[in-house]
C-alpha cells in the first residue's frame, strides 16, 4: 500500500506530491492548501504551480535545481501540519450561478435524475441548492470540476456519446459538476444550460474560477434564461459572487 503524501518528479520539469490515488474532500484540500503554502513559501526554483485532483504539481527546472535540498524542503513542509484538515486558501470566491434545469436546453436531465433515484423535480431541487467547490481546472481553458455531489449522483457513463454540448453547459459526471468552456462532444449527461463564461480572453482574469472557488447553481425559468442572454455582455450570465473567509 502506498503512503501517502507521496513526493514524486515529474522527468527534468518538476515534482508532483500526491495526497491519494482516488478522489476525496481531504485529499482534495490538502492539494489545494499545500499549494497555498508553496506559493507563499516562495522558493526561487519553484517557477509555477498548479493543483490536480488530489496532486500538488511543483514546477522546477530539476537540471538546475539542487534536488535533494528541494526534497528536503517538501519533507519540512509537509510535516507541519496535517494536510487534510487543513484550511483552505483564502480569497476564494462564493458564485451563484443561474441554470436552466432540462427543457430543450439540457435534454438529459429526466435520464440522469432516473439514474440518480430521483424524480426530475427532486433532481433539481437537489441539484439547485447543491454547493460544490472547484476542485481542479482542465481539458479546456478555465473549465472547473466541481464536486463532491451526494453519492447518488455517481451515475454511469453514456453509451454512447453527445456529439456536441454548448459553451456554458452543465454536465454531471462521478459526483462532479463541469460547466463546459466551449461546444464540445461528451460521454456524460447533460442536466443544466447556463450563461456562464468560464473562459474569458480578454479579461485581466483569462480564467474566471479558480481551485477552492465554491459554486451553487440556482435554478431559473427559460424565460429567465433567455432574459440574460439576451442583455449579458459580460459573460458572467447573470452570476453573483462574494468574497469567503
Amino acid at each position: 500500500m502506498t503512503d501517502f503524501p507521496l513526493i514524486q518528479t515529474v522527468g527534468l520539469s518538476g515534482v508532483l506530491v500526491r495526497f491519494a490515488d482516488t478522489m476525496s474532500e481531504p485529499a482534495n484540500r490538502a492539494a489545494l492548501s499545500f499549494r497555498a503554502a508553496v506559493d507563499a513559501a516562495d522558493w526561487p526554483e519553484v517557477t509555477e504551480t498548479s493543483t490536480s485532483l488530489v496532486s500538488t504539481f511543483l514546477q522546477i527546472d530539476l537540471v538546475a535545481a539542487s534536488v535533494d535540498t528541494l526534497l528536503d524542503r517538501l519533507h519540512d513542509l509537509l510535516a507541519t501540519r496535517d494536510w487534510y484538515t487543513s484550511d483552505l486558501p483564502t480569497g476564494r470566491r462564493l458564485w451563484h450561478v443561474p441554470t436552466v434545469y432540462g427543457t430543450d436546453l439540457a435534454p438529459q436531465l429526466e435520464e440522469a435524475a432516473e439514474l440518480a433515484g430521483l424524480d426530475p423535480d427532486a433532481a433539481i431541487a437537489q441539484l439547485s441548492q447543491a454547493r460544490v467547490r472547484v476542485l481542479t481546472i482542465g481539458f479546456a481553458p478555465g473549465q472547473p470540476y466541481m464536486g463532491e455531489l451526494p453519492q447518488n449522483w455517481d451515475i454511469p457513463r453514456q453509451q454512447g456519446l453527445t456529439k456536441s454540448v454548448p459553451a456554458g453547459a452543465l454536465i454531471v459526471a462521478i459526483r462532479q459538476l463541469i460547466i463546459f468552456t466551449n461546444a464540445s462532444p461528451t460521454g456524460w449527461r447533460h442536466i443544466g444550460q447556463t450563461a456562464f463564461k468560464t473562459f474569458r480572453p480578454r479579461s485581466d482574469t483569462p480564467f474566471a474560477l479558480s481551485p477552492g472557488d465554491e459554486l451553487c447553481f440556482p435554478s431559473i425559468s427559460r424565460a429567465e434564461y433567455d432574459k440574460i442572454t439576451a442583455t449579458d455582455e459580460t459573460g458572467q450570465g447573470g452570476a453573483e459572487t462574494e468574497v469567503l473567509a
